[in-house]
């Protein structure tokens, strides 16, 4: 399985580093896991206009990259699910693409482009936090599927 998490974020080094590191090595016996952090001058140019032009924009960047695979969209106003119903989103997939928008969210109709439209909870959190969160949820999810027993 291969499994792409598109973020938009500046390529840089992070703290958040190493954690992402470790957890992508204890996923990759389930999938390979690809980050892939999308950022230009336009989005911050999108920032200082409005909301809308940066959830206009975060969908330009983004739409290149939804193809035929099991698409995941990480929302505020997603559907709240917990572990197991996660682990459900993994199960017999060949390729899953998660997206993490910016700072403002998705529009509308890039939201209709989604299989699956999840919250990670209804706290906010940064992309780096939720991109933690997701990739150790991912995990969670492959030993729920495998019985393994971390999940416990």
């Amino acid at each position: 399985m291969t499994i792409d998490i598109l973020s938009i974020a500046k390529k840089e080094h992070s703290t958040y580093d190493p954690l992402y590191k470790e957890l992508t090595k204890m996923i990759s016996r389930f999938a390979k896991v690809e980050d892939i952090e999308l950022f230009n001058k336009d989005v911050t140019k999108a920032h200082t206009i409005s909301p809308d032009a940066s959830r206009a924009l975060y969908s330009k960047l983004f739409e290149p990259h939804v193809a035929k695979s099991f698409n995941v969209i990480l929302h505020p106003e997603g559907k709240l699910i917990d572990s197991y119903e996660f682990s459900k989103l993994l199960d017999g997939k060949i390729a899953i693409k998660f997206f993490i928008g910016g700072a403002y969210g998705f529009e509308e109709n890039f939201l209709k482009k989604g299989d699956s439209v999840i919250s990670l909870g209804n706290i906010t959190m940064s992309h780096k936090i939720a991109k933690a969160v997701l990739l150790e949820q991912i995990y969670r999810g492959f030993s729920l599927l495998s019985n393994h027993p971390y999940h416990k």
